[in-house]
């Protein structure tokens, strides 16, 4: 299962030489949750459909059980409650997702903004801040946000 907040932020800060797999798949698991929660905050009424695309988009990237995926949620919003930036973060995705990875993240993100039917402009530009850090050029982003916007039927 998932390793404790402190184990996670400890792989985040320092990670050893011979890290073992499992543990980069959970700082992974953790950081494109933190990544999914603070689009969702960047909504300052996000509700239940926010919150249900954070988890479908968790429980699709990585293939978690339920359980899994409500207890990577909770840590994920401890771990962006606490966080004084993102690049923490975006730092591990960059070293260990590809581009393809990185551009359907930017889509899950995107459909967490669009989950509620309506984009503000505070989720727009955490989404561009947050793509911007993960290095996903311009026109990738806006494909993925059309991509998104399309399945979410926002108009």
């Amino acid at each position: 299962m998932l390793r404790t907040l402190k184990e996670l932020f400890g792989a985040l800060q320092s990670p050893p030489q011979a890290a073992a797999a499992q543990t980069v798949e959970h700082t992974l698991q953790l950081a494109t949750a933190v990544m999914l929660i603070e689009v969702m905050r960047a909504d300052a009424d996000f509700g239940d459909a926010e919150r249900r695309a954070v988890l479908d988009a968790l429980r699709t990237q990585f293939a978690l059980a339920d359980d899994e995926v409500a207890r990577l949620v909770e840590l994920g919003e401890r771990a962006a409650r606490e966080a004084t930036d993102w690049f923490e973060f975006t730092s591990h995705i960059n070293a260990h997702f590809d581009m393809p990875a990185k551009l359907r993240m930017v889509e899950y993100m995107w459909r967490v903004a669009y989950a509620d039917g309506h984009l503000n402009e505070r989720e727009r530009h955490t989404l561009w801040r947050l793509s911007d850090l993960l290095h996903v050029p311009h026109g990738a982003y806006i494909h993925a946000k059309m991509r998104a916007k399309a399945a979410s039927g926002a108009a």
